[in-house]
């Protein structure tokens, strides 16, 4: 099956009632491979399209260790250099200098998994506030055509080319440059260089849509791991709300499909989704793993939102039976079909069972068949 194909029509509403099957399973792959573990048969020394080949479903090719987003590079002013210095064998600096002053951030490596621990944040001082701020009006972005084209090839027609837009005003806060803890506090200690950040952002992010917009690809995800439990509803409102209005009416122009990515606690949240514009949200986790049921998850899509993934990634796990698994698919296609991007949320753990992968591409193959 071509789908690449099958993934455009499904969500530009020309599938005639199919949906997709797109699990990510990246993560489950990554622990495996740093591990040191073999994968099962017979998955073991494939590359993830080979994976994906193997279980007969898409992929959703958006991230920007392998994914369409590599194609698309922010580049620095000319007068920042940025230093990388290797602490020890598990401690690395980077200290990023410009013609204002400098940033310097510290990460430690794990021994666990493949993720870095920050020791400090890059920003933690007004001053390297001001830092971050020079740096985002400065900035730019291009698109690598070359690095376009090795996407496609190395994902052929497993799914349609994707960009992760970077996170949003406060969630780049809270995830990329101060941690939660101090990005709460600045917000409400430093107001005005706050705001200030996030218009260099909301700008430069402005750059990034011209250049999406002049890009082949037609779908965008705002990669923003919004969590109730950080985000507030207050907050969603002040900052998150307005930046979501500007960016879809700029993609929308140009016939995006916009989604964003809500993969924490959401109750709270999900009363404003058909007040964000968006075309979907992907990722968002029901219960007993999140904490909303799907029926609630319907009530606030609506008919007109896509819901992407909405299958909670424990369920993969055998301490859950399988029938529950199949029953929990059953349901989901019932209430969101057509408008369905069937996934997990928000991935395949490293303890989940892969062939469960098959199950539910089973259930959604004989669904389609209705429509053939």
């Amino acid at each position: 099956m071509n789908f690449k194909e099958l993934n455009d029509d499904v969500i530009f509403g020309k599938s005639g009632g199919k949906i997709i099957w797109q699990p990510r399973i990246q993560c489950w792959y990554d622990d495996k491979l740093f591990a040191g573990e073999k994968l099962p048969q017979p998955y073991d020394g494939n590359d993830l399209p080979g994976i994906y080949r193997l279980l007969n479903c898409s992929a959703r090719p958006e991230n920007k260790k392998n994914g369409y987003s590599k194609a698309f590079r922010r580049i620095e002013h000319p007068k920042v250099e940025i230093v990388t210095n290797r602490i020890d064998e598990w401690v690395t600096q980077i200290v990023t200098k410009t013609p204002i002053g400098e940033q310097v951030e510290t990460q430690k490596c794990s021994p666990n998994n493949p993720g870095l621990i920050h020791i400090k944040w890059p920003v933690e001082t007004e001053d390297e506030l001001k830092v971050a701020v020079w740096r985002a009006e400065n900035a730019s972005w291009e698109f690598d055509e070359d690095v376009y084209r090795q996407m496609c090839d190395y994902w052929g027609d497993l799914g349609s080319p994707t960009v992760m837009f970077p996170r949003v005003n406060i969630q780049d806060l809270y995830i990329n440059t101060m941690g939660v803890e101090k990005a709460i506090y600045a917000v409400y200690d430093w107001c005005d260089s706050i705001e200030t950040y996030f218009r260099a952002l909301d700008e430069l992010h402005d750059r990034l849509i011209d250049v999406i917009n002049n890009s082949p690809i037609k779908i965008v995800n705002f990669g923003d791991n919004l969590h109730c439990g950080t985000l507030p509803p207050h907050l969603f409102e002040r900052y998150v709300l307005p930046a979501y209005h500007k960016r879809c009416e700029r993609l929308h122009k140009t016939g995006r499909f916009i989604h964003a990515h809500w993969d924490g606690d959401t109750k709270a949240l999900l009363p404003y989704a058909q007040q964000t514009t968006l075309d979907g949200i992907e990722a968002i986790t029901p219960k007993p793993q999140g904490d909303v049921t799907i029926e609630e998850i319907k009530e606030f899509l609506g008919d007109n939102m896509f819901l992407l993934d909405g299958i909670p990634a424990i369920l993969f796990d055998t301490i859950y039976p399988v029938n529950m698994l199949k029953e929990f698919t059953y349901r989901l296609i019932e209430l969101f079909a057509p408008k369905l991007v069937l996934g997990i949320s928000d991935e395949l753990s490293s303890t989940g069972d892969i062939e469960r992968v098959r199950v539910v591409g089973e259930i959604v193959d004989e669904y389609n068949k209705k429509f053939d």
